[in-house]
């Protein structure tokens, strides 16, 4: 996870710079107010458009992984649901042979000893 983390920093960071980069460039490009003005402005509403797609595929990612999660906390449960009855069946196994000590010696006569 943490790659994961990273590699979207570095993203951030690539497009940022990029963007910075690109607003520079406009802002000193020899061209008229006017015409700056209509680039930044489509190129405002590209950028937009990319955010909300990167968004998305963000919000997707993340219902993603949730969902795994859920299915190995669902798999975990189930495993130690397992194991608990697993444990149980042993313990009331060894109850009763317990018990079933404990009757023979007091059958036999002799004092009971729990081992």
């Amino acid at each position: 996870m943490s790659d994961r983390d990273e590699f979207g920093a570095f993203l951030v960071g690539f497009v940022v710079g990029g963007l910075t980069g690109a607003v520079v460039a406009l802002l000193f490009a020899p061209q008229s107010g006017e015409e700056t003005r209509a680039l930044i402005k489509d190129k405002s509403i590209e950028l937009r458009d990319k955010a909300q797609m990167t968004a998305e595929e963000a919000y997707a990612r993340a219902e993603a992984a949730a969902k795994e999660a859920r299915a190995r906390a669902e798999e975990l449960a189930h495993e130690a649901r397992a194991r608990a009855e697993q444990l149980a069946a042993e313990v009331k196994e060894r109850g009763k042979g317990a018990l079933e000590a404990v009757r023979k010696t007091k059958k036999d006569g002799s004092e009971a000893t729990p081992a």
